[in-house]
This record gives C-alpha cells, structure tokens and sequence, in this order.
C-alpha cells in the first residue's frame, strides 16, 4: 500500500509538470482584484502530527510559515466528517445545522436497522445558511470538488462531486483534456483506490481554479481518512497518505498562481477532526437483541430501538415514542455499566454537547453513547458485545478528546504572516471567511479571527 501511495505521488509531480505546459485562461481584471478563498480539507489529519519536525509536508509547512496555524482545531460533536464540513462552512453546530452522520439517518418504517443515506439533497439535510449561499446572493461564484453535504445545492456553479456526474461541466472538462474517461466517471469508486480518486479530485480542483477562478472554492481530500481507518494514525501508511495530500496541496497553490489570482487568494487548509486507534469494539444492537428490543424477523431483524455506530460514540434511536419515558433510563442504566462505555447521555444531556433536540428534528438520538479511549462502536447485530480487534484508526469521539483536534493553517493574502494561535473551535472559520469575502453569516454567533487577518 505504502509503495502504491507513493508511485502515484511521482505520477501527480509528473502531472503538474505536464499541466504548467497547458496554457490557463487568465483571470479577469475584475477577478484578479477582488479577494478569493480557498478551503481546502484534508481528511482526518490530526493536529498532534504537526509536532514532528519530519512530517513529509514541505507545502503545508511553507503556508504555514508565511501565514496563520494554531495548535489545534476543536471540531464540533460528533467528530465524523459530514457534521463537521458543515459546521467549516456555515459556522453553526449540529444543534442548528442537524447533521449528525455522512448523511442523513433514515428510521424505516417498518423498523429495519438505522440507514444513512448520503445522495440527498443539501436543502434536505443541511439546516443552516452556508458561504456559497452567501456567497451567490452577493454575486460571487463558488466551486466545489468532493465536497459533502453539498448535493443538489443551487449556489454552487462549477463542482466535481463525491459522486461525479459524466453530464456536469467539470467532468466533461477532464474527459475532453484526457484526464479521465467518460467510463471511470461513470464508475468512479468503483474498483478505484482513494489515492486515485484525490488525484482525479485534484485535476478537477486545478481546472476550476484555472479556467473558472471561483471567488470561493471548496476542496476535500479524502483518502488521509481512508489510510488511517486501515492503519491507524501517525503509522508509517498514514504518513505516506499526508506526502501525498501535501502534493495535491502544492498543485492548488501553482493552480492559483497559473490562474493570476494567487497574490488575491487566502488558502484555509484545515481537517475535520482528528484519529485515535481503536482496539476494542462494541455492539450495542446486541444488547438490545438480548434485551429483546430487535427481533428476528426471517433473514433480518426489526426493533423498536436501533444504534448508529459513529466510530467512538453510538446514537440510539427509540422508534416507539410512546416507551421512551420507560426505556430511556433503563437503557441509559444499563450501558453505562458497559465496560469500554465512557457515558452516556440522554438527550437533554447531548444539548450541552452541541446536539439537536429532539423536538427539533428525527435526527437527534435518544441516548448518546460516548466511547472510552481504545475502545469504538459497531452496528453489529451479531458476535459478542464487545470483542477485541487489531488496532485500526477511529474517529467520532466527544471532541473533548485531545486526538480529535482538527488541522487549521490559513495563508495568504488576507493573513498576517508568523501567527501562532491557541486552540480553537472550527466554529470560527466560516465567520473567518466571510470576513474576506464580505458576507454575512447572522446564525454564526462565533467572532471571525480578526487577530489573524490584515
């Protein structure tokens, strides 16, 4: 894996190389003046790596030195990435925004195990104002590659999505340039490895920025995450997954500077949340089975109680609103005596925790389950309760754990240069952007960092 990683890391060298013979459309007068923002995410990438001094990123410590980092970026809960790439771009949590998984959690009717569905539209999931709404009402055009919670949105202009669409503009692009074929867009995660797809990812990034320079620009690199998942973090695949984002890093920063806008841009490169290593699984659905709570019902199971494992916390759900007086204390009881389970809250509790309410919205669980360190949750339905499991990378813990601070760099024009901050909440960076590009987020009650800007 590690020696795939980095063949395709020369390839992507090889790739800039060919793409600075390809002559960019300059910006326009008017583009070139006005200020421009990319946020770029890097997926799962921890704070805590940028503590040794031979972290392989030479472009993310070249931004860093010339701009703004802090020590650590609080994500908000739960620490998955959906919630959190929300919160970066709308600048509220999910008590407003109400995403709490990679999707939007379904309750079958008729009382099948919890589903996430990811392809819906963002105006059904996403609760809250975001910057390209802001951005479009104000005349600003906005870009968007494998950015999240984002299908279906009207206020985004040139996008290559998660799912990429053969008929949308940017993709015909990389097909008419043979970047990709009409076939791997078609199947794009299919038989395809994340170091792959960030490539395409990145291609698609470059041709937006350089043909369509968008006043603000959205950019998610996803396979850091899927590294860790395997390996765990800071392990010799993990660091092989963070050169390889620095390199599709480097080729935005050039994509800015071939489009004419670099010495008008502001890079944010940031991360969801963090990753801690797992070696202990627990299955809360099988305690509700031996509580009777899920049946057998033929070759599946039906219930009246459900969890949504979510890494190192677990959202159960009681479908039957007429038992949740009964059971919310039962179950609460009980799991906290579950060895490997942290605490438990009820639903009052999760407010305090940033969590929707669950007069709010169907998306709010009953009862939150919150993991001990070395210890994640499953949706299992079968095995023991808790087994023991080679170590493998986790995220999803309450964001009081010190592995879940998130990356937060921010460089460029609208930067002062030699900044060290403190922690800080990702609640701050949308506010932060909008600052620069003169919008107007009112939900976002968090102070823009005016300490880090010109």
């Amino acid at each position: 894996m590690i020696k795939s990683v980095c063949r395709i890391g020369r390839c992507a060298l090889l790739l800039t190389i060919v793409a600075s013979d390809i002559t960019a459309q300059p910006a326009s007068d008017a583009s070139a003046r006005r200020p421009h923002v990319i946020i770029i995410t890097i997926d799962g990438f921890p704070a805590r790596a940028l503590k040794d001094p031979q972290l392989p990123m030479p472009t993310l410590r070249s931004l860093i030195s010339s701009g703004a980092v802090s020590s650590g970026m609080l994500p908000i809960n739960p620490t998955v990435t959906w919630p959190n790439h929300t919160t970066i771009i709308t600048g509220v949590n999910a008590s407003q925004h109400f995403v709490m998984a990679n999707g939007l959690i379904v309750l079958p009717p008729d009382g099948s195990a919890l589903k996430v569905e990811p392809w819906v539209d963002k105006d059904k999931l996403v609760h809250a104002r975001t910057l390209y709404d802001a951005a479009a009402e104000t005349g600003l055009t906005t870009g968007q590659v494998d950015w999240v919670a984002i299908y279906g949105a009207n206020n985004v202009r040139w996008q290559f999505a998660e799912k990429p669409d053969v008929n949308d503009d940017i993709p015909k692009e990389l097909i008419a340039r043979g970047l990709v074929t009409h076939d791997q867009i078609e199947h794009f995660s299919q038989n395809s490895s994340s170091a792959w797809r960030d490539q395409v990812w990145t291609d698609a990034a470059v041709d937006i920025i350089e043909k369509h320079s968008p006043d603000l620009m959205l950019f998610h690199l996803l396979a850091t995450d899927s590294i860790q998942h395997q390996y765990a973090p800071l392990t010799p695949a993990a660091y092989s997954a963070y050169a390889y984002a620095d390199l599709c890093l480097a080729r935005i920063v050039e994509a800015a500077r071939a489009a004419g806008t670099l010495d008008q841009t502001t890079f944010f490169i940031l991360s969801d949340h963090g990753f801690a290593t797992s070696t202990h699984t627990i299955s809360p659905n099988v305690a509700l089975i031996n509580q009777g709570l899920i049946q057998k019902k033929g070759d599946s199971y039906t219930g009246s109680a459900w969890v949504k494992a979510e890494g190192g916390v677990a959202e159960l759900f009681i479908r039957d609103a007429s038992r949740r007086a009964e059971l919310v204390p039962k179950l609460k009881a009980y799991f906290a005596t579950v060895a490997g389970i942290e605490h438990v809250y009820t639903n009052q509790e999760e407010l305090a925790l940033g969590l929707p309410a669950e007069a709010n919205t169907d998306q709010a669980p009953q009862l939150y389950l919150a993991a001990a360190p070395g210890y994640s949750f499953s949706d299992d339905t079968t095995g023991e309760l808790t087994r023991t499991n080679p170590p493998g990378g986790v995220h999803g813990y309450l964001n009081s754990m010190s592995d879940m601070e998130a990356l937060f760099v921010a460089s460029g024009a609208a930067i002062k240069p030699g900044i060290v901050l403190g922690p800080i909440p990702n609640l701050r960076v949308a506010p932060t952007v909008a600052k620069i590009l003169g919008l107007q987020l009112p939900d976002a009650k968090q102070p823009p960092l005016l300490e880090i800007l010109r």
